[in-house]
C-alpha cells in the first residue's frame, strides 16, 4: 500500500519574506493598542483603528489602499515610543508564523512633531529590529530603504546616501515603491544608478498597475539592473522573456492582488502559476498583512490549495528565495541548514 503523505504545517515551514512593508505589516490590534494609550494621555483625536478599519474588511483598492497610510497610519505611529511598540510587534507576528529571514521595507520620513529626522526615524527601526536578532536568534531580519515615485530627486539620493551610511547597522538595499498611477520614473534615474554604484542591491515594485506598465517605464526599471521585483502582474511576453534570462527574484503577493482587485479573477488565475518553475526565483510574500489579512504560512497555503503543490514542491518554493536576499553569504548558508530539504 502507497504510503499517505503527511499533511504539512505551513506555521511550522522556516520561511522566508522579501516584500513586507513595516507600516503595512502592523495588525489592526496593534494599532488599536497604540491609539488607547494616546487617546487616554490626549495625544490623539484619530478615529479608532478597528473603525477605520474593521475587522474582515481586506478589500483595499488602489484608491482606497494609499490613503491610509498618508492620512491615518503615519499620524497614528508619530513618536518613538509608537514606532519602537509597532515595530516590535510586527517582528514578533513574523517570528511566531515561522519565519526564519525577514526583509522588512520602509520609507523614510521625518515626524517634525516629534522632533525626529528621516535618520531618525531609520535609526529607530534599527535598533528594535538589532534589539530582537539578540533576543530571537531563529529569525534574522535587515530593513530595506524605500524610494517613493512621488520623490523628488534630491530626496532619493538622501535615502540612497542613508542606505549606504547605515549598511553596517542593518540596512542590506533599495526598494521602489509607492502610488503606481503617480510618480515620473524617469526622474529617479540617478538615485538607481547612484545605489548601483555604491553596491546597494535594488528591489523594485514592477508591473503593479496598468498605469505603471507602459514599455518605456518597464524598460527604464530594468535598467536599474535590479535584483528582484515585486508583484510583476502587468508584464508583456517580451519583458517576461527577458525577467527569465536574467533569473531575476520575484516577490509575489497573491492575496495583497486579489483582495486588492490587482489581477483578474481568483486565486487560481494568480500569474504565480506561469512564474512557478520558470528559473526564478521566487518568493511568497505578504505585502501588508496589516491591511491584507494573510499570513506568510496562508500564503503557502493558498498556492497548495490553488496550484496542486504537494509537500516537496512547497519545501522547494520555501528554499526558492534563499540566493535572492539581500543578506550575507553567511547569512544564505544559514538559511541553507535552517530551511527543510
Amino acid at each position: 500500500m502507497e504510503e499517505t503523505e503527511q499533511p504539512l504545517d505551513f506555521q511550522a515551514l522556516p520561511k522566508i519574506e522579501l516584500h513586507a512593508h513595516l507600516s503595512g505589516s502592523i495588525s489592526r490590534e496593534c494599532l488599536h493598542e497604540v491609539w488607547v494609550q494616546k487617546r487616554e494621555r490626549g495625544e490623539t483625536t484619530l478615529e479608532d483603528p478597528l473603525i477605520v478599519m474593521p475587522q474582515g474588511k481586506f478589500d483595499y483598492n488602489l484608491e482606497t489602499f494609499f490613503p491610509l497610510f498618508s492620512k491615518y497610519i503615519y499620524a497614528l505611529c508619530n513618536d518613538i515610543p509608537s514606532l519602537t511598540y509597532t515595530t516590535t510587534s510586527v517582528l514578533e507576528a513574523f517570528h511566531a508564523d515561522g519565519v526564519v529571514y525577514l526583509e522588512l521595507r520602509t520609507t523614510p520620513r521625518a515626524i517634525p512633531s516629534a522632533n525626529l529626522t528621516s535618520e531618525d526615524y531609520v535609526r529607530t527601526i534599527l535598533s528594535c529590529i538589532a534589539a530582537f536578532n539578540t533576543t530571537h536568534t531563529s529569525m534574522r531580519t535587515s530593513l530595506l530603504l524605500s524610494i517613493d515615485r512621488r520623490h523628488s530627486l534630491p530626496t532619493a539620493l538622501a535615502i540612497v546616501s542613508l542606505a549606504s551610511t547605515l549598511r553596517t547597522s542593518g540596512v542590506v538595499g533599495i526598494d521602489l515603491c509607492g502610488d503606481p498611477s503617480v510618480g515620473e520614473i524617469s526622474s529617479l534615474v540617478p538615485a538607481f544608478h547612484a545605489a548601483r554604484a555604491q553596491g546597494l542591491p535594488c528591489t523594485l515594485h514592477f508591473a503593479e498597475a496598468p498605469q505603471s506598465s507602459s514599455p518605456e517605464e518597464l524598460q527604464t526599471l530594468l535598467s536599474f539592473a535590479p535584483e528582484r521585483l515585486g508583484h510583476v502582474i502587468h508584464v508583456p511576453e517580451d519583458v517576461r522573456g527577458e525577467i527569465e534570462r536574467r533569473k531575476l527574484g520575484l516577490e509575489l503577493c497573491l492575496s495583497c492582488n486579489v483582495h486588492a482587485g490587482m489581477v483578474v479573477g481568483g486565486f487560481g488565475e494568480h500569474h504565480f502559476g506561469w512564474w512557478w518553475r520558470r528559473g526564478c526565483p521566487i518568493a511568497l510574500s505578504t505585502d501588508d498583512v496589516g491591511v491584507f489579512g494573510s499570513s506568510l504560512s496562508n500564503e503557502y497555503a493558498l498556492v497548495a490549495k490553488h496550484f496542486g503543490l504537494n509537500r516537496r514542491d512547497i519545501c522547494e518554493l520555501a528554499r526558492s528565495p534563499i540566493e535572492a536576499i539581500f543578506g550575507s553569504e553567511e547569512d544564505k548558508n544559514w538559511l541553507r541548514k535552517r530551511m527543510w530539504v
